[in-house]
């Protein structure tokens, strides 16, 4: 992996927003923590490698499903072909790429020989000729995709290391568990953003391959817009300037951690991904990092105290990882902290008062949650249990001011009256609408300052 430079690294930033108060004896305390990192020694948005030589800063490398479904209709082959081109054109010159077909195996379209080509006018046009090449055959096992592309970003030592992945259909030539191998065995190498085009495959597969490789997943119903999707994707994928951030969480003697989620742009829930990293300290990942903005929620549980105590709940820091081992190992400063409290009070209004922000994402991860409740209700034909929740979750859209969500619901309930959450089910719902709905469940609201 390529060192960094000082100027290499953005300027990170942590606000902690809460309520500090507790009753006599209480001990849950809540946080939201916003990190944002802006001005990361770029030059026109785009990274500057650290020294200005060894190997590309960044590597790319796009995995296309070439499985015999893929041409069913020809056009999910034509517009993988043509988007794929696209996001080769978005690359920038020097990073490094690959194109990689995935079927029941993995193999190197571009450039081949288990290494990645540097991007520029000649390799560009070298790997639009070979996409030419591409042609639906075979079967899908999408672990062997991710292992070869986890060995061509080794190769190349790149400091930013990202995947593209695209799938029309259901990962049928592999069992569950050599797929979840692969991708703890890909954790940490790169991050994945994963696409499903048309309707033939399965949400909680793609989702969750993003999910674990800390990377977006999205429905593209139409071929046609598979173009556009990639191209924004390598946009932000070249907008990255750090790699294997962590967010280090330190709690006191007595004190333990709930959870830690991130909870926007999405609901990703990081608890059971915590690495040790010292005396009461662990780590949580982050992935990679531009110039951005994310919040996350803690939740923390300290010893009760009686009123007029005050202790530190706990510290949060954003520390970059070593490139050969735990975050640890890192004898650099944080890059930023924030310090969560904990103060006991016998005033009840100050110890029953939420958060602003904390009731938004509370609310924001509960639509998310009964959401996906819903639509497994829905299809088991649990008629009942579907209406319910998915009236909860047009009831919880429409107070937190989440509209995209609340037209996506509106594509698969009737809403009676949003502010109840009254809605009927409807009779018939399109396939690419409930899919979108489930794909993009987590996406959230930031709350209004």
């Amino acid at each position: 992996m390529a060192n960094f430079t000082k100027s290499h690294v953005p300027r990170f930033s942590a606000e902690v927003y809460q309520n500090p108060y507790l009753p006599e004896g209480g001990r849950e305390v809540h946080a939201i923590v916003t990190v944002t990192a802006t001005g990361g020694g770029t030059t026109g948005g785009r990274p500057v490698p650290a020294g200005g030589a060894g190997g590309p800063d960044a590597g790319v490398v796009i995995m296309v499903d070439c499985s015999g479904s893929m041409d069913y209709p020809p056009a999910k082959m034509r517009g993988a072909r043509e988007a794929t081109a696209a996001a080769i054109d978005t690359v920038r010159d020097g990073v490094g790429f690959a194109v990689v077909a995935g079927t029941h195996r993995a193999t190197e379209i571009y450039p081949g020989g288990g290494r990645l080509a540097v991007a520029g006018a000649t390799t560009r046009a070298q790997a639009r000729e070979a996409l030419r090449k591409l042609s639906a055959g075979g079967g899908t096992a999408i672990g062997t995709w991710l292992r070869l592309t986890e060995r061509l970003l080794s190769s190349a030592g790149a400091a930013i290391r990202h995947a593209i992945l695209l799938t029309d259909g259901r990962n049928e030539h592999e069992s569950p568990q050599e797929l979840r191998a692969a991708l703890d065995a890909c954790f940490g190498s790169f991050t994945c953003d994963a696409r499903g085009v048309g309707t033939d495959w399965e949400v909680k597969e793609v989702t969750g391959i993003a999910s674990a490789l800390l990377g977006t997943a999205d429905i593209v119903a139409d071929p046609a817009g598979l173009t556009a999707d990639f191209t924004r994707m390598t946009e932000k994928a070249m907008g990255k300037e750090v790699a294997d951030v962590v967010l280090r969480l330190w709690t006191p003697l007595g004190a333990e951690t709930v959870f830690v989620k991130q909870v926007a742009p999405t609901v990703e829930d990081l608890t059971g991904r915590r690495r040790e990293s010292g005396p009461r300290s662990g780590d949580y990942p982050t992935g990679s990092w531009g110039d951005e903005s994310r919040d996350y929620h803690l939740c923390l549980r300290v010893p009760a105290a009686g009123v007029g105590r005050e202790m530190l709940a706990g510290r949060v820091s954003l520390i970059i990882s070593a490139p050969d081992g735990p975050a640890s190992a890192t004898p650099s400063r944080p890059l930023s902290q924030g310090l969560v409290r904990a103060v006991w009070t016998d005033d009840a209004a100050a110890s029953t008062s939420i958060n602003p922000q904390v009731a938004h994402y509370t609310g924001q991860a509960e639509l998310a949650h009964v959401i996906q409740q819903g639509l497994d209700a829905r299809k088991s034909g649990d008629t009942d249990g579907a209406t319910a929740k998915l009236g909860r979750a047009v009831q919880l859209a429409g107070a937190s001011g989440n509209e995209a969500t609340a037209k996506l619901l509106a594509k698969v309930v009737d809403v009676v009256d949003a502010a109840t959450g009254t809605v009927r089910l409807k009779a018939k719902v399109a396939e690419a609408d409930e899919m979108t709905l489930e794909t993009r469940s987590t996406k959230t609201i930031r709350v209004k300052k």
